[in-house]
């Protein structure tokens, strides 16, 4: 079976598995995606979901986030990790934002990387849930799953990404990235993967496992 077979069948299989994997980030217009999707870095989205919307409430445009104060923002945030320098990032995306986008979140990947604390997965979201657009961003269950299945062997996360966009057609970029995150969730865990369960285990190479 020729490799881009194998990744096309792990996919297929995967949508059948989970029909409504997508992002569990709750927003309303792309600056407040872009501000979760920030916050989410090595914090889980529920995490997430529990501080946004007294945050979201205290701004209706990138100019009055950027003008909130940062010990608020500290404050509104402090349930996730890192939050000092994640107010820190949200204060200056949303000043860039104002200042060189009239306010409204670039919606191209190279304007989007210009951000503070914007780095290539969170490119890859806003691109594929805010804008509609083809993107694969590599998160740590991305990362650890398609690595376990041998579909890469690339040590960070970059790689991983070029790898994974040169087996899986474009028009599956978006909805790959959910499939790997959801089955990294239910099966393939981090300390114990639950290999006996695995839908994937016949076209599994149980890399690092």
């Amino acid at each position: 079976m020729q490799e881009k077979e194998r990744v096309q069948k792990i996919i297929e299989l995967m949508k059948q598995e989970y029909p409504d994997a997508g992002t569990r980030l709750h927003f309303s217009n792309s600056l407040e995606l872009l501000v979760a999707v920030v916050l989410s870095a090595q914090s889980t989205d529920e995490q997430v979901n529990k501080v946004t919307p007294e945050l979201f409430s205290r701004f209706n445009s990138a100019q009055e986030l950027a003008a909130m104060d940062i010990e608020e923002l500290e404050d509104l945030i402090r349930g996730v990790g890192l939050y000092k320098n994640k107010a820190r990032h949200i204060k200056g995306l949303a000043q860039k934002i104002a200042v060189n986008y009239a306010g409204k979140v670039p919606g191209t990947f190279d304007e989007l990387l210009t951000l503070p604390g914007v780095g290539r997965k969170s490119a890859n979201v806003m691109l594929s849930v805010g804008f509609d657009q083809p993107g694969l961003g590599v998160d740590t269950h991305v990362k650890r799953v398609t690595r376990r299945l041998g579909i890469t062997s690339g040590k960070n996360s970059t790689q991983i990404e070029k790898d994974l966009k040169q087996l899986i057609p474009v028009s599956l970029w978006s909805k790959s990235h959910h499939l790997f995150i959801a089955h990294g969730r239910a099966i393939c865990q981090a300390r114990k993967p639950r290999c006996g369960d695995c839908i994937l285990a016949a076209l599994c190479h149980r890399c690092e496992v």
